[in-house]
């Protein structure tokens, strides 16, 4: 969906922010269907959707509520400091495309957190990709259906977004200059258990095919999970999560089904964690468990524990932290982990 300026002057901004001064792209897109015309933008502003994307589905996607869910996009934060894209009421899911200056063939589909109730568009995923871009890697950024919004079949509609999200990207693979067969997956607090749910139920039919693409595999080459939840246990993991996904009253088959960790099998794609000790958000015992199941199974993992970072930094930990060279880290370990025999 496109931020349009009704859409602007409704969000709930922090006073002395213009509307037209907060959403741009460097591109700028044409003021028709609703969308900021290059005018009213300011260079270097965050926006979704980006001028390059593409819908997961042909027209509203199955098991839709009536009435539909309203989008609400946000724009978080003070004047003069940070600013996050946030958005509810996905009806349409997206995929946003950011492509490397000096693209290499590499490509990981970001998959952004917010506790299945919102999606943090620019700090888990439009920032991401950028800093990504700068390694060579073509980054593919989801903006996916939030559970608890009303949708039939509430705990499998992540799930089937990222699935189609990931056929898709396969299917047009040579359009966007990649290797399909090294395509990972990246994700962020609520986003990294949305991963970790690809990395073992891939294969799991939770939506009836629409076209051919729905014929390829939606296995990742590699999952990156930051700061991620790792199981529907209450007490254990976020509360905000598991009520989102699994509802106020959790089918036990499904909280079963969405405990990352100990879904795990041998064979599963290799596991990239990243946690800080002092999240008082998810826990850090949610990616010490995922290290020690990807260790009973023998899955490659590496593990980066951190002592300071708290929750949802994404790319904003300060130099002097440790941290801030995770994309760095990630990069050299997305070259080990598709393997050089892979071509890019």
């Amino acid at each position: 969906m496109t931020f349009d300026r009704r859409t602007l002057l409704a969000l709930p901004l922090a006073a002395g922010i213009a509307p037209a001064a907060l959403l741009s792209d460097a591109a700028g897109q044409s003021a028709t269907n609703g969308s900021v015309s290059r005018g009213a933008r300011l260079a270097g502003d965050p926006v979704w959707p980006p001028a390059e994307r593409f819908a997961l589905w042909p027209g509203i996607p199955a098991g839709a509520p009536t009435p539909l869910p309203r989008p609400r996009p946000m724009i978080t934060g003070r004047p003069g400091g940070y600013r996050d894209v946030q958005m509810r009421g996905v009806v349409q899911p997206e995929v946003g495309v950011f492509r490397a200056a000096r693209p290499d063939g590499r490509a990981v589909l970001v998959c952004p957190g917010g506790g299945y109730s919102i999606t943090s568009l620019r700090n888990e995923g439009i920032d991401v990709a950028r800093v990504l871009n700068g390694f060579g890697i073509t980054v593919f950024v989801l903006s996916y259906r939030l559970p608890g919004e009303g949708w039939a079949d509430r705990a499998n509609v992540p799930l089937s977004d990222v699935q189609r999200a990931m056929r898709l990207i396969r299917a047009n693979a040579r359009r966007y200059a990649i290797n399909p067969e090294t395509l990972g997956v990246l994700g962020f607090s609520a986003g990294g258990h949305l991963a970790g749910s690809l990395e073992i139920h891939h294969g799991l039919e939770v939506y009836r095919p629409v076209d051919a693409a729905d014929r390829l595999s939606a296995r990742p080459a590699f999952a990156g999970l930051m700061y991620a939840v790792s199981n529907m246990d209450p007490g254990r993991s976020h509360g905000g999560s598991r009520a989102q996904l699994l509802g106020p009253n959790p089918d036990p088959a499904m909280q079963a089904r969405y405990a990352i960790d100990r879904n795990l099998r041998s064979g599963d794609a290799p596991l990239f964690l990243v946690h800080a000790e002092d999240d008082d958000t998810v826990p850090v015992a949610n990616s010490l468990d995922m290290l020690a199941a990807a260790r009973r199974v023998d899955i490659p993992v590496e593990a980066h524990i951190l002592r300071r970072g708290r929750h949802g930094f994404g790319t904003r930990l300060p130099a002097s932290s440790p941290g801030s060279l995770w994309p760095q880290l990630f990069d050299r370990w997305m070259r080990e982990a598709i393997g050089p025999e892979a071509p890019l």
